[in-house]
């Protein structure tokens, strides 16, 4: 977003001439004092902008400088906006676009600007998939994309999450988001918005039928919007525990919902450094499995129901691992390992 604006704020000065801080603030919807900031990183970039002081006053490039940024194809200037995304470019077909538009961007820039850049991109990295977790197969995220660009309906195969069954839809696509390293489509299904996890959607194609996409869909907005909701209505009970100083900090692995809940509602530790609060659960079940990761550093209080189904989890596990008999040993011993 930074290095966005950035770039449009040249290129504003270079179209208009001379404009104020207000102006350039308004055109942003940000505060003067971030335009100032923003000025001064592009003159430390080598960029030569300087200020008029007084009532007409305000930005201009210096005369004569001017930006070559033209040669870029329609692909290559929407694919700058992965030119942090790497994997992501990949996984939508792009990688060779995006290499492409980096080198013209680099070929535009001046002499002396260039090291610099070179410099960011050579120090900064950006891995979007999580610890432990390859990429998702994705079958249909180019075609997905394409529908999404072309403003084009998909007719597709879905996949619900802890289903079997696959679905035959037909979307209108607004927008695709990635979130965690998982990508999702936010698409219109009738007169409906939602959104599909693109690793389980199959068999896509684009159909040749027009999407007229509405006017004020704001796609940042919305996803903003829905996943608060989402995260809002998952959590339908209230644990009651008592947790140990380790255990509290293990809270952290359940989410920042689950961690915030927790600080907010923690007593004062006794001396043990024991202290009890009440954080949000999906159900009784997902609350159990979830609070079973915090090992011997947590008791479960209330609910009953939650208490009972800890009680119950954890007798199933101790029936489980008792001294092996000898017979079943020598059968655990005849199983076949992963080399």
């Amino acid at each position: 977003m930074l290095a966005s604006r950035l770039l449009s704020i040249l290129m504003l000065l270079q179209t208009r001439g001379r404009m104020s801080a207000a102006a350039l603030a308004r055109e942003f919807e940000v505060s003067v004092r971030t335009i100032h900031r923003d000025i001064d990183q592009l003159s430390a970039a080598g960029v030569p902008v300087f200020a008029d002081r007084g009532r007409s006053g305000g930005f201009q490039l210096m005369d004569g400088y001017r930006t070559n940024l033209t040669g870029l194809t329609q692909s290559e200037a929407e694919t700058l906006f992965l030119s942090g995304l790497p994997g992501p470019a990949a996984q939508l077909g792009l990688a060779e676009t995006l290499t492409a538009a980096r080198l013209k961007v680099m070929a535009a820039l001046p002499a002396k600007v260039q090291p610099g850049a070179d410099r960011i991109a050579a120090r900064f990295h950006l891995d979007p998939v999580a610890w432990f977790h390859g990429a998702e197969p994705l079958p249909s995220l180019q075609i997905v994309a394409q529908g999404v660009w072309s403003e084009r309906y998909l007719d597709l195969r879905y996949r619900r999450a802890g289903q079997s069954e696959l679905r035959q839809r037909k979307l209108g696509p607004l927008g695709l988001v990635l979130k965690g390293g998982i990508w999702y489509l936010v698409a219109q299904s009738g007169k409906s918005t939602r959104t599909y996890r693109v690793s389980a959607i199959f068999d896509a194609v684009m159909l040749d039928e027009k999407f007229v996409r509405p006017k004020k869909f704001d796609l940042p907005e919305y996803w903003q919007t829905s996943s608060s909701a989402y995260e809002t209505g998952l959590y339908n009970e209230t644990a009651d525990l008592c947790v140990s100083k380790e255990g509290f900090s293990k809270l952290e692995a359940l989410g920042p919902t689950v961690m915030e809940s927790a600080r907010k509602t923690a007593n004062k530790p006794d001396a043990d450094g024991w202290s009890r609060c009440a954080v949000p659960i999906e159900s009784v079940p997902v609350g159990a499995r979830d609070l079973l990761r915090l090992g011997q550093d947590v008791e479960v209080i209330g609910p009953p129901a939650l208490r009972r189904e800890m009680a119950d989890l954890l007798a199933a596990m101790l029936r489980r691992h008792k001294p092996m008999p000898r017979v079943r040993e020598a059968r655990a011993e005849r199983l076949p390992r992963n080399p």
